[in-house]
């Protein structure tokens, strides 16, 4: 590794780590095309990113067809300027059929559409039952008649304990994911993502998440409340992703959730 490929927290981009740590754009495009298919029995084209932060899912989604068109929605402007500037400007043409737009995940939009997503489990930033709710009713009347909302979730006995785990990700750096212990009572929880770098340089609290700790039951039986019909599980299985109806416990476990309208 040449001197000039590694990093430090000087050179560094939060944003840019964030994206080559934890996300997977082209493998969750994958999943969104073939999970969408097998209940709707055609392909989605249009997409809204809740949360979307840096629109990578926005930008990939848009440039993997050319009739595919994305809706970004993020409240903080910041990470929206950087959105534009590092993934939906390179995209060019592809870019023009990307929209990023800065308000509140549950402000009503005209249009509706064929899927909407809110990964990387930022949801849990609604910690009662009738504002989480009340966002998931305002994605289903924003999606199309055989639309699909599609959301992540963790959870096992190690996910509510205080556990620090890192992982190189290239370039002299590390991702740190700091993990606070859930608050039996609130659930509450408080996480942070950090980065080392080979020259023992750091970047402290890169992010912080200030979550309540949902659970799995909670969120399918509020997603029914909120006027889903079905609520599909793919559990984690050795990196793929299958469907499953009851699952042992786990240490630590990984599922998408597939809601039909």
């Amino acid at each position: 590794m040449s001197k000039k490929s590694v990093l430090s927290s000087r050179k560094a981009d939060r944003h840019d780590l964030y994206q080559r740590s934890v996300q997977a754009a082209d493998v969750e495009v994958a999943f969104i095309e073939k999970a969408f298919k097998k209940y709707r029995k055609r392909k989605p084209y249009s997409m809204r990113e809740d949360f979307c932060g840096t629109a990578l899912l926005s930008c990939t989604w848009a440039a993997s067809h050319k009739q595919r068109r994305a809706t970004g929605v993020d409240i903080d402007p910041a990470v929206l300027t950087w959105a534009t500037q590092h993934n939906l400007t390179p995209l060019a043409d592809a870019g023009e059929r990307v929209t990023l737009l800065q308000q509140d995940v549950r402000f009503p939009l005209k249009e509706k559409f064929d899927l909407i997503n809110a990964f990387n489990f930022s949801y849990w930033i609604f910690k009662d039952r009738s504002t989480l709710r009340d966002y998931f009713a305002s994605v289903k009347r924003s999606l199309v008649e055989d639309g699909v909302f599609m959301l992540d979730l963790y959870g096992g006995w190690e996910a509510h304990q205080a556990v620090r785990t890192k992982r190189s990700i290239g370039r002299g750096c590390k991702y740190v994911w700091d993990q606070g212990e859930v608050d039996p009572i609130t659930h509450d929880v408080v996480n942070h993502i950090h980065f080392e770098f080979k020259d023992g340089s750091r970047l402290k609290k890169a992010f912080t998440y200030e979550w309540r700790f949902w659970s799995l039951a909670e969120i399918r039986e509020l997603l029914h409340e909120a006027g889903f019909a079905e609520v599909i599980v793919y559990w984690q299985d050795e990196g793929d992703y299958v469907i499953r109806k009851t699952s042992e416990n786990q240490p630590l476990w990984l599922v998408y959730l597939v809601a039909l309208v």
